[in-house]
């Protein structure tokens, strides 16, 4: 068969194919790969001015991209490092098995740190770097499936106690346990970011990488060479979120940034592309974004395989199967494998031929082979100019054996029998007999054992342990009462929106000493909608290269300035990629030791509508999102896509989220002022959500000592004209609304004799969450004075009907109707917008000055203070139509 010759279809013999093969390699021999790759871009020039058609492709061959002579030599002691992660995998196994032993159903994962194990300890025993005094230290997004393999890497370590992995996703167990995911809201003391919500932290990482350079090109941290390390699965790049900004990250040139994709072929149900080849559909997506892609997919135990085949048979052999054809081969016998894998082709079979069947069901992947891992890690540490990933060949559930390993069922699996448990210990070298492994016991070694010494000087060499989280920044000096002095005293007559009250706000914080330098001004292409276009000249837009263009409006005062010190990060048309700034932003203060304060300003619509899981997976980060043009009345022309009603009863889910809907500059002035304090003086654990509109009227000054109710959620902003009254009645109106509230104030006094308090409601949630914990306690504290709710205490003297207007749902001021003393009437914008103008909007929803007046008379009337023949003349004045639709269903 040696001598038979072969030819192709266009009559290319075999051994003219294996002259230019041989050609290329005496290049690469004697001028080394980077002549070979000169020789090889010219001759595809060549042959497209020759008019040669050559088919595009990103892909290259199905086989590992660094080649077995340029592995760099293995640094530590592989043996050793074998046996501790071994420990590892039985640890991490015991974990989920334990407390699905003790409380049926309460889950955990096995699987996905099984396949990941080598690639996790490679880089903790070499490549890691923890944050130190000294070093900012590398940032480490865990995937969220692989938590188990950290908390045994950590016991190990002796960082967590026996105890603690006993309750794994028991946290409320005495002693404490173990979040089933990484999250710092719970172990604010290890995990650093919330991972496991799909295809988020990708991104994340990206920005984050972005966000480290943006902190060094304006000086405010020395540059260095430390890593963002984001580790996903093959099937979260399903998630949009996961490949949606990888041109991002080459663009801006992120050689900081290393993303590692477990590839092990399958998602929850099955295989990732059962048809097809998920690694190269990454590698083309990659590169053709591109990134430096690194391909590890065979083990040590085929590169004398590999060698042997100088047609390049096996190569071409390894592209030609799909992910359900190789999910098979994993679960296969040796037999199985040689017939179909090698034995597509006899001169295939003969590469294999020396090898017993065992050893061929044996040969490893790249992601589990150490060699292959560490070599891959090297070159993307050292890789310069532009971002990495690394594509490495796992086996989901690796080393589970007949319960799982590699079958459709193993992202399930949460118990295994005793012959299983006894397979796994035998198979990894667990040294417990036949009796102890089946109770499934944590196992350590002697604190002065070979492995946990090695394990500690690893990390001792890397700076410490990881993951591990520190607030490392100092708390703010100043109170700032003269920054915001100014906005107290209103504008004078002047019409401003609360929106250019909030920018001259932030022009003035960037001039602060103290803060000035630490605010972060973050919008998604919409600075000019909001008014910003005035930064541009005095603070600049980042980028990592200045401003290589002249702008075309150079010659006007607020031209468009890009700077490589710029502050304002100005992320083009992407919700999801601001938020992440703003994560990476307000999270600085742990990861960098740095204050820095984000404001996210962004169409309001698209925040909790459109980004909710990114603003519920940051609760460790501090900032202000500002909802712009908000509300479901104050956005003219722009229709139900952009017109907001929903947010402040979307944000309510949020436990640790601040929000307020102010009407006047005054009353932001003081929540930003509050929000400083709290977040970076005080160090609460908080973030903040804030409406502003773009409705202009005149701002008032403030008057009398209202910061506390307005921090708490209302106080009353404008008593009775005429508070002797015999009707009388309390209206509470937010946000742009408020105007309404106080016209109608004036109809009711003037044409119908009710005097009614006005009360600017500033945050709902603030008074919900008051209310709830205020019965709470009473509730727990029956033999004690009961406490009274904010808003009981404030209306305990306010006599007559009351009545609530908002731009957004009903829902909002009915939620705090319980703690007010009589039947509250709330009116809001249910429904969908329209595109129409601001006085038409007002009157479809039923929220302006009329429907107030309207909803006050129609209260007093049910309360028998007036006459119905009262309320049905106003309707007839008040020029309302009774039989118009309903704006919730039309």
């Amino acid at each position: 068969m040696d001598n038979e010759t072969f030819t192709h279809p266009h009559r290319i013999e075999d051994v003219e194919i294996q002259e230019w093969l041989e050609s290329l390699d005496s290049v690469l021999d004697s001028s080394g790969p980077e002549v070979a790759a000169e020789i090889l871009e010219r001759l595809r020039a060549h042959a497209t001015v020759a008019g040669i058609d050559l088919p595009f492709s990103a892909n290259t061959p199905y086989a590992n991209t660094i080649p077995a002579r340029l592995e760099p030599l293995f640094p530590g002691d592989q043996e050793l490092e074998r046996r501790i992660k071994s420990l590892i995998r039985w640890n991490a196994l015991a974990m989920v098995v334990r407390a699905n032993r003790v409380e049926h159903n309460i889950g955990g994962h096995i699987s996905t740190y099984a396949s990941a194990a080598t690639l996790y300890e490679v880089g903790f025993n070499h490549f890691f770097r923890a944050r130190s005094e000294e070093f900012e230290g590398d940032t480490v997004y865990f995937q969220g499936h692989a938590a188990p393999g950290m908390y045994a890497r950590a016991f190990l370590e002796g960082r967590i106690s026996p105890q603690q992995l006993e309750n794994f996703r028991r946290e409320l167990k005495p002693g404490g346990g173990l979040s089933s995911y990484p999250h710092p809201w719970l172990m604010p003391n290890f995990w650093e970011f919330p991972t496991v919500s799909m295809g988020l932290s990708p991104l994340m990482a990206i920005y984050q990488a972005r966000f480290n350079r943006y902190l060094e090109d304006r000086g405010l941290k020395p540059v260095t060479d430390a890593k963002v390390w984001a580790f996903l699965g093959d099937g979260e790049t399903d998630e949009p979120e996961s490949l949606g900004a990888i041109t991002l990250a080459s663009r801006e040139k992120l050689d900081n940034l290393i993303f590692v994709v477990n590839c092990n072929l399958q998602r929850l149900d099955g295989p990732v592309r059962g048809n097809g080849q998920i690694i190269q559909e990454l590698e083309s997506a990659f590169r053709g974004a591109r990134w430096n892609v690194i391909k590890v997919l065979w083990g040590s135990e085929w590169d004398p395989i590999l060698e042997r085949d100088t047609e390049g048979l096996l190569v071409k052999r390894m592209g030609e199967l799909v992910d359900g054809e190789y999910q098979k081969l994993v679960v296969s016998s040796g037999a199985y494998v040689r017939e179909h894998f090698f034995g597509s082709d006899p001169r295939l079979l003969q590469l294999v031929e020396p090898l017993p069947d065992e050893a061929l069901r044996r040969l490893r992947l790249g992601g589990h082979d150490p060699r292959k891992v560490y070599a891959a890690y090297k070159a993307a540490v050292d890789h310069q100019g532009g971002p990495t990933v690394i594509l490495a060949r796992t086996i989901k559930g690796y080393g589970l054996g007949e319960a799982g390993e590699g079958k459709n069922v193993t992202h399930q699996q949460k118990k295994l029998n005793e012959e299983e448990l006894r397979e796994f210990r035998s198979r990894f070298g667990i040294p417990l007999n036949d009796d102890d492994c089946v109770e499934v016991p944590f196992y350590r070694p002697a604190e002065d054992s070979i492995e946990i010494q090695y394990l500690r000087a690893r990390r001792e060499a890397l700076g410490g342990y990881t993951p591990k989280r520190s607030v490392r920044s100092k708390p703010l000096v100043a109170d700032h009462d003269e920054l915001f002095k100014e906005f107290f005293d209103g504008s004078e007559g002047r019409e401003v929106s609360t929106t250019m009250a909030f920018v001259g706000m932030l022009r003035k914080m960037l001039k602060d000493q103290e803060i000035g330098k630490m605010v972060v001004p973050i919008v998604p292409d919409e600075a000019r909608t909001f008014g910003m276009e005035s930064l541009f000249r005095t603070v600049g837009i980042y980028s990592s290269v200045g401003q290589k263009y002249e702008p075309v409006d150079v010659n006007t005062l607020l031209y468009y300035k890009e700077a490589k010190d710029g502050q304002i990060l100005e992320e083009g048309i992407t919700e999801a990629g601001s938020m992440a700034s703003f994560i990476a932003a307000g999270s600085a203060y742990a990861t960098h030791g740095i204050n820095t304060i984000p404001f996210f300003i962004y169409y309001s619509m698209f925040g909790f509508q459109r980004i909710a899981d990114f603003i519920w997976a940051d609760m460790r980060t501090r900032g202000f999102l500002l909802g712009g043009t908000s509300g479901r009345t104050t956005l003219s022309g722009e229709g139900l896509q952009h017109q907001d009603g929903n947010s402040h009863v979307l944000a309510l889910s949020v436990p640790n989220l601040r929000a307020y809907d102010p009407a006047f500059a005054y009353e932001m002035a003081v929540i930003l002022q509050d929000g400083i304090r709290r977040m970076y003086k005080d160090g609460e654990s908080i973030f903040y959500y804030i409406t502003v509109m773009n409705e202009p009227y005149a701002m008032p000054a403030m008057q009398g000592d209202v910061k506390d109710g307005i921090l708490k959620g209302m106080y009353r902003y404008r008593q009775a004209p005429t508070p002797k009254s015999k009707l009388r009645a309390q209206l509470f109106g937010s946000g742009a609304i408020l105007n309404e509230v106080l016209r109608a104030q004036e109809i009711l006094d003037t044409k119908y004799g009710v005097a009614a308090d006005v009360w600017s409601v500033t945050s709902y949630k603030e008074l919900y969450v008051d209310g709830n914990e205020t019965e709470r306690w009473n509730r727990l504290h029956p033999g004690e004075k009961a406490r009274i709710p904010y808003i009981s205490r404030r209306l305990a003297d306010a006599p007559g009907v009351l009545v609530a207007a908002s731009d957004y749902l009903k829902t909002l001021p009915n939620m705090v109707s319980k703690w007010m003393p009589r039947r509250l009437a709330s009116l809001g914008t249910d429904g969908f917008g329209r595109s129409e103008g601001r006085a038409s909007l007002r009157e479809f929803f039923e929220v302006d000055s009329r429907f107030i007046t309207l909803a006050t008379l129609y209260e007093l009337h049910t309360d028998g203070k007036i006459e119905g023949s009262v309320v049905d003349k106003a309707i007839k004045d008040l020029g309302i139509n009774p039989d118009k639709a309903n704006p919730v269903i039309s």
